[in-house]
């Protein structure tokens, strides 16, 4: 994760690039608030931090497999969080020092739209946390991805 923010990211299988025009007709408000302008959405107040229905989510941008629901679970963060993406090239890392933090953001793979940020506190085995909005993402019950 860290080689990848600093040296760069895996291509991804198919890329989709649009106008800021594009995306705002696209996505509702508070999804291109966060998926093209970087935003966070409140904590605990969003749609999948207390969810842990069986399924996988997507981007909401581009519909991107990023993480699998058994790889969630509750981190007390206020926000969904994972410990792995669902497939190695699903992401993108990029160092982010605003707000006074240096932290590593994570972005789809496909659009790059943002999704959150992944700390090294998570749990065993790898001990990163994926702290993602609920906006960036789409919930599909098991086997419709």
């Amino acid at each position: 994760m860290l080689t990848y923010a600093k040296y760069g990211n895996p291509d991804p299988a198919r890329r989709l690039l649009l106008s800021e025009a594009e995306w705002a007709a696209r996505l509702l408000p508070a999804q291109f608030q966060v998926l093209r302008q970087a935003r966070t959405e409140p904590p605990y107040r969003n749609a999948y931090c207390r969810s842990y229905e069986p399924g996988r989510y997507a981007c909401a941008g581009c519909g991107q497999v990023l993480f699998d629901s058994a790889a969630k679970y509750h981190a007390i963060s206020g926000w969904p969080s994972f410990t792995q993406p669902a497939t190695r090239g699903a992401l993108r890392f990029h160092f982010d020092d605003s707000h006074h933090m240096q932290r590593v953001e994570v972005r789809c793979n496909v659009c790059e739209g943002h999704l959150g940020h992944v700390s090294a506190d998570g749990p065993a085995p790898a001990g990163l946390r994926f702290c993602i909005n609920s906006a960036s993402l789409r919930q599909a019950p098991e086997g419709t991805l």
